[in-house]
Parts: C-alpha cells; sequence; structure tokens
C-alpha cells in the first residue's frame, strides 16, 4: 500500500488556489462571515501560511473579488451580430449565472460592509460597471453618445444590480421571466429618453428596424399595446 504525497505549489499557484477556494466559500456565506481558518481549512493548509501569501483577510477577500470582476465583465461582452433585443437577453442570462454562483458574495459586495469599503474594491465594482456601458454603447455603435444615451445606458446597469440584488432576496420571481423584462426596461428607457431627443430617436429607429417580430423589443411593444387597448 503506497500513500499519497501532497503536492507542493509554487507561490502564484498556491496564491489562485487560496483565490479559488475563497471564491468557493463567498459563494456561499457573506465575504465578512468567512474566516481566515475556513479558508486556510478548505485549502488544506495552516492559518500561518495563509498569511504568507496574503498579508491580511481584505487583501485575499480584494484579490477574489479581482477574478470575479474579471468574470462578471466578460459576461457582457457578446459577439455583435443579430438583433440588440437577443444579445441582450443573452448578456442577462449570463448575468444571472453570475449572480446565482456567487449569491452570498454578489449581494455583499453590491450592499457593501466592512469587508468590501475599501478603494480597490470600489474601483474594481466601477470597472465592471463601465465594462458592461462600454459594452452596450459597442453594440449600438456609438463612440460619443448624446447625455440622455448615457443616462439611459447607465440607470439601465443600476437597475439590473438592484433587480438582481432584489431577487436573490427569495426568488418570487422566474429568472428567466426577470432576463426578459430586464431587456424590455433598456427598451422602455430608451423609448421615453428617444421622445425628448432626436438623435437618440434616430438610434432607435435603427435597432428596432433590424429587430425579429418574436424578439423581445417587439414583444414589448405588442404587450403596451394591449395594455392601452
Amino acid at each position: 500500500m503506497t500513500t499519497g504525497v501532497r503536492r507542493r505549489m509554487g507561490v502564484e499557484e498556491r496564491r489562485q488556489q487560496l483565490i479559488g477556494v475563497a471564491l468557493e466559500l463567498f459563494s456561499r456565506r457573506s465575504p465578512d462571515e468567512v474566516s481566515i481558518d475556513e479558508i486556510a481549512s478548505a485549502a488544506g493548509i495552516s492559518r500561518p501560511l495563509v498569511y504568507h501569501y496574503f498579508p491580511g483577510k481584505l487583501s485575499l477577500y480584494e484579490a477574489a473579488l479581482k477574478r470575479a470582476s474579471d468574470d462578471l465583465a466578460a459576461r457582457f461582452v457578446e459577439p455583435k451580430e443579430g438583433p440588440l433585443g437577443l444579445r441582450l437577453l443573452r448578456v442577462m442570462r449570463r448575468f444571472f449565472d453570475f449572480v446565482e454562483e456567487h449569491g452570498p458574495g454578489f449581494s455583499a459586495l453590491m450592499r457593501g460592509g466592512p469587508a468590501v469599503g475599501s478603494s480597490t474594491t470600489n474601483a474594481l465594482i466601477d470597472a465592471v460597471r463601465q465594462a458592461a456601458y462600454d459594452q452596450i454603447l459597442s453594440h449600438l455603435r456609438v463612440d460619443e453618445p448624446p447625455a440622455r444615451l448615457e443616462l439611459v445606458i447607465r440607470s439601465w446597469i443600476s437597475l439590473v444590480e438592484s433587480t438582481a440584488l432584489i431577487w436573490l432576496d427569495g426568488r418570487r420571481i422566474p429568472r428567466a421571466e426577470l432576463e426578459t423584462q430586464l431587456v424590455h426596461d433598456f427598451a422602455a428607457l430608451a423609448a421615453v429618453s428617444a421622445a425628448y431627443d432626436d438623435e437618440l430617436n434616430a438610434l432607435l429607429r435603427r435597432v428596432l428596424k433590424d429587430e425579429p417580430v418574436d424578439g423581445p423589443f417587439n414583444d414589448l411593444a405588442s404587450r403596451l399595446i394591449a395594455l392601452a387597448s
């Protein structure tokens, strides 16, 4: 009978392992509730060794958040092909995949708290929001957005965040319905602003021209017409 020998990890490999372990624990409980002892135990190393790679829990949390924020930002990347409504719907599905995978950590991050109050974590959150904003602009093929379009996109990103937080607290609305509703919300916000802005009006008309009859934007129009009648 032979006994297994634990493989010695290099510095960067061990750091990446600890980040992965921390993310896994943060996906089940708020980072404030997870101790260094738990992270060490899950990684199969001693508490002092964790501090050898990270000076404290906050630095480990920030490293885990950086990986998670890169993952979240990447979920807004979508091939610029096909109708915008369907592209946004695929983005929302990937976004809510992330929300489900990292529920407590996502909630703690967006709501704030002792572990997420550093300038580093705030900068990472802002970077994700900016990445989402830039992606939407690129899908609209706009380089210099008019003021109302910027307001629409940034307001919608905030709405997506707050909707996800509320949904996590009970999940009382079917996720698929909520994803579609958020795409509808984008179209509705854009339509209201287009009523006040000729440039945005022309942009929205161009977008809607390419939307299929059975797409989410035309689905919203049908629902509004039915509501009005």
